[in-house]
């Protein structure tokens, strides 16, 4: 194997363990404090400049102005946070991972002796301890140990280049086109999906004097270029609000970078005339873009907000049905059993709108996406809405004389609606809780356990399905069918649950937590199908079907 194919090999290594030990620190703070995280920028957002100090000082704790964009878009999408003062915290972004970009640059010496220690502490850490924060805690120390061990890696393969006149040529002969090393330091910085790795890439070619410092601003400038196209590619499936912010971001630092690309020729004698070392002054220069930057948008934030808005307009949302409800006709009243009819029709509706939460939650889990969970809030107070209007409307109806099996009806429509409501808050307030803590512990389940609760919630499906039917015709023979569905929930659940139980008898730390979590799942769909299947009993009741008490008469003794 030659030379230059161990330097490239080397090379590459080194920008890899670099990439993994940032992946690291960033799961490790997102897994441990990221909902502190988001609660620090959020209690910061009453002005441009606090929202720039809370994004520069998350980032510099975070290491990733790319991961920060993704955290302050989901918070867009989610409408706490506007384009404007979203800009603000991007802005601030820049400058922490900037700042974070000079630390790692210079601190190569250090590397030596604080890489190990950190790995070794880290491992430490992660190993002995399973309480959740400090279990994360060692991830971040392995992670910070990892980054600096690259840094010895990339800085002890590019050595050897010290000697190769060849690379030097090419190198400084891309230097001196400040087009083309713009454009190789913004498409190298979109691949690796973080500045911080290719600014320390560029440092240690400095440092074995492959390049100088005025060839490097060109790269410098096109890396801070192509640092804002990961999060806006991240964010090509998101609502157009989560769009604007990585999009504005770019605008920013892409309108600065190009301008003072014309000046570079201009701007380098002045970075070369610092009284520090080569790698110093490239990462000053850095540092003070992304000052430059934050100082020229900061006050103009909200300009570029409505042209985000122009570029990336508001979706035309298709109306939805189940908006509101629409047969709650007050007219209607006077004639009982249209009102009756009307208010079962909308209690079908809000079956759809239970169905439509219930399909939601079951994505997030399968999926380990939390996004969708976030509809849920929306759709259990839309079900909320339904049911006080029905309550609504049939306190109306009953305050006229009616007869004795109209007020019966309206007694079951008004159960059933709040039998509904009751299950869209056991999916939004317990479920869902269940499938955030899932994916924030990244606790698997075995392919056995995803497909036990697949069936559950299949019958569940078909619970819910079954139940509009019968509330509207009154069928015994549904009602007989859908309560024998409850029974097939409760005989499979028992079955699971005893299976699991033998299977996880003796589960320790993490697994008994992943153990309770899916019997607490399991319980929280058993409530589910328990209030859908209530629509039956009055219909078996009526017809003198349904029996007193489960529990078997003790057989007399003689």
């Amino acid at each position: 194997m030659t030379a230059g194919t161990i330097v490239i090999i080397e090379l590459l290594g080194g920008v890899a363990m670099l990439l993994w030990g940032v992946r690291m620190v960033r799961t490790g703070i997102m897994r441990g404090w990221g909902d502190r995280l988001k609660q620090f920028i959020q209690q910061r957002l009453g002005n441009n400049v606090s929202a720039f100090a809370a994004g520069g000082m998350a980032t510099a704790a975070l290491g990733s102005a790319t991961a920060m964009a993704l955290i302050v878009a989901g918070l867009a999408a989610s409408g706490a946070i506007g384009t404007s003062v979203g800009l603000a915290v991007l802005l601030g972004a820049d400058v922490g991972s900037a700042l974070v970009s000079a630390l790692f640059a210079s601190s190569s010496s250090y590397a030596l002796w604080l890489s190990p220690l950190l790995l070794f502490a880290g491992y430490v850490t992660f190993s002995t301890s399973n309480e959740f924060r400090p279990h994360n805690f060692g991830r971040i120390l392995i992670g910070f140990g990892l980054m600096l061990l690259s840094l010895r890696l990339i800085v002890g393969a590019t050595a050897p280049l010290r000697e190769a006149s060849l690379f030097h040529e090419a190198l400084s002969a891309i230097g001196r086109e400040p087009v083309l090393a713009f454009l190789t330091g913004a498409v190298l910085a979109w691949l690796c999906h973080s500045t911080l790795a290719v600014i320390l890439l560029i440092a240690s070619f400095l440092a074995n004097g492959s390049l100088d410092v005025p060839g490097a601003l060109s790269f410098i400038l096109g890396i801070n270029c192509g640092g804002g196209l990961p999060s806006v590619t991240a964010t090509f499936n998101l609502s157009p609000e989560a769009r604007r912010l990585p999009l504005a971001n770019l605008f920013c630092r892409g309108t600065v970078s190009i301008a003072l690309l014309f000046f570079v020729g201009w701007i380098a004698p002045y970075v070369t005339a610092l009284p520090v070392g080569p790698i110093e002054q490239a990462v000053v220069f850095h540092a003070g873009f992304n000052l430059l930057a934050a100082l020229a948008y900061l006050p103009l934030t909200r300009q570029v907000s409505r042209l985000m808005r122009r570029i990336v307009p508001d979706l035309q949302a298709a109306p939805d049905n189940l908006s509101q409800p629409r047969y709650l006709d007050q007219m209607a009243l006077a004639t009982p059993s249209v009102a009756l009819s009307n208010a079962a029709l909308e209690t079908v509706r809000m079956s759809e709108l239970l169905d439509r939460m219930f399909d939601t939650a079951i994505v997030a889990l399968r999926s380990g996406s939390l996004e969708k969970l976030k509809e849920l809030k929306t759709l259990d107070e839309r079900l909320n809405r339904y049911q006080t209007s029905v309550h609504g409307y049939l306190s109306d109806l009953t305050q006229s004389e009616l007869e004795k099996s109209d007020t019966k009806r309206a007694l079951e429509i008004m159960l059933y609606a709040s039998n509904l409501e009751h299950a869209g808050d056991v999916i939004h307030l317990n479920l869902a809780d269940r499938i955030k803590a899932k994916a924030k512990q990244s606790i698997s389940f075995s392919v056995e356990q995803h497909a036990s609760l697949d069936d559950l919630c299949l019958i569940i499906s078909h619970s819910l399905r079954l139940a509009t039917g019968v509330l509207t015709s009154n069928d015994i023979e549904g009602a007989k069918r859908l309560i024998a569905q409850k029974n097939t929930f409760r005989a499979l659940e028992n079955k699971i649950i005893d299976e699991h139980f033998r299977e996880s008898g003796k589960a320790r730390g993490a697994s008994l937590r992943k153990s309770a979590l899916y019997v607490d799942m399991i319980r929280d769909l058993h409530r589910v199908n328990s209030h859908i299947v209530s629509a039956g009993y009055p219909i078996i009741e009526a017809a003198g079907l349904l029996r007193d008490s489960r529990i078997r008469p003790e057989k007399k003794t003689k």
